[in-house]
């Protein structure tokens, strides 16, 4: 089990680093371990968040893993208050059978996590199309 720790990742620019920095550490099953990016927005809400979760599937053959990254976007009212405008939202679920091999469960987390890193899906995300 990986113990909680802060996770920094490169920003759109490809070499700027954001740290996202651990808040909560899961308590176990359907309890997510939460992190933020404290270098944006005044208040906890006005910031970037990523959690995990995880759990057994239901006749307990494979784990589940869902995750889930939040990015507000806020904008200065007229009255001087900061305000949450929109929030744009990014979900990922893997069920991982634990009557894989090892070597095959790294093969399909690393490939898989690999793949959405890919300039071409994050280029489908951005602009909301997948490729033609």
């Amino acid at each position: 089990m990986p113990s909680m720790a802060n996770i920094t990742v490169k920003k759109n620019d490809g070499t700027t680093d954001v740290t996202y920095t651990a808040v909560v550490p899961s308590a176990g099953d359907k309890s997510p371990a939460v992190w933020r990016n404290n270098s944006m927005g005044s208040a906890p809400a006005h910031r970037t968040e990523f959690s995990i979760q995880s759990l057994w599937n239901g006749p307990r053959t494979a784990r589940k893993v869902t995750g889930k990254f939040m990015y507000p976007v806020t904008a200065v009212g007229t009255d001087g208050k900061t305000n949450i405008v929109d929030r744009g939202w990014l979900t990922f679920e893997g069920i991982v059978p634990q009557t894989m091999a090892d070597a095959d469960i790294n093969e399909l987390v690393s490939q898989s996590a690999n793949l959405i890193g890919a300039t071409l899906i994050k280029d489908s995300l951005k602009t909301g199309y997948a490729p033609t």
